[in-house]
């Protein structure tokens, strides 16, 4: 493929394309079917990274119709070993307020319906998934928010819902009961495709909102499609200036940790 190959690749939403030098589209058929977009490719700090708007250019798919098995394969067709998966995400504890960004290190997984397998024809394979999250990935992203000067929490519990609908109060309060951190829709099955191809995945999530409200005060609005699309605007050179920091400081790939164990068996798709 020469100029089409790619080392790191970044899932998200619009306006990250100008960042890539020498950009170039690469439209990919896979046997998932097409990915959302066709894949910007281009250098970044050294780096040779792929792009793809996980909803789409034009932002047309739902959280829960998104082709996610067609993205993640794509982007390891083109030979991306690392996947940086930012997301716009709700604040389920008074600590983490909007405009803070979160690196998870745990999902939750309470959506229904999405395939979320490479593995459902041919060959079996269970995979290991106890830590969604790239481990040296996440120490690297950590570090890289700080230096940029960014607010930023070193974990976080991500509970991913279907969409896209946002949650009810019932809802929002169990999930705060749990314990966990942030609320989603895009993290699952994205994670766990990255991991089946045993490449290196790290969730970096942008808090635009508290979900509900925060129980202790009852002034919070709930959360509105609108406030979404404003507040991840109102910080979207933020967004940018951490994932331009980050890509050149990403090992090539990252050593020490399981991820590329988890790949299975080769199944019938290669």
């Amino acid at each position: 493929m020469g100029d089409e190959r790619a080392e790191i690749g970044i899932f998200g939403g619009s306006g990250f394309y100008s960042f890539l030098e020498g950009a170039t589209d690469v439209e990919l058929s896979t046997p998932f079917g097409a990915p959302s977009a066709p894949i910007t490719v281009g250098d970044l700090g050294g780096r040779r990274v792929a792009f793809l708007p996980r909803h789409g250019r034009q932002h047309q798919f739902a959280p829960h119709a998104i082709p996610a098995r067609a993205n993640v394969w794509a982007l390891r067709a083109l030979g991306v070993h690392t996947v940086l998966g930012p997301c716009a995400a709700g604040s389920l504890t008074a600590p983490i307020a909007p405009g803070d960004f979160v690196v998870v290190d745990q999902l939750v997984d309470r959506t229904w319906g999405r395939a979320d397998t490479f593995y459902d024809a041919g060959a079996t394979h269970h995979v290991t998934f106890a830590d969604p999250y790239c481990p040296v990935v996440r120490e690297v992203a950590i570090a890289t928010a700080r230096a940029t000067g960014v607010t930023v929490h070193d974990r976080g519990t991500m509970v991913v819902i279907n969409g896209p609908r946002f949650s009810t109060r019932a809802e929002s309060r169990w999930f705060r009961a749990q314990g966990w951190e942030v609320v989603g829709m895009t993290q699952y099955p994205e994670a766990a495709l990255v991991r089946e191809l045993g490449l290196h995945y790290g969730g970096i999530a942008l808090i635009t909102d508290y979900d509900t409200g925060v129980e202790d005060d009852p002034g919070i609005d709930p959360v509105s499609h609108d406030q979404v699309l404003a507040a991840f605007e109102a910080n979207l050179t933020r967004v940018r200036e951490v994932l331009t920091a980050l890509v050149p400081a990403l090992p090539a790939p990252p050593t020490g940790c399981s991820c590329a164990q988890a790949l299975g068996p080769l199944h019938p798709y290669e």
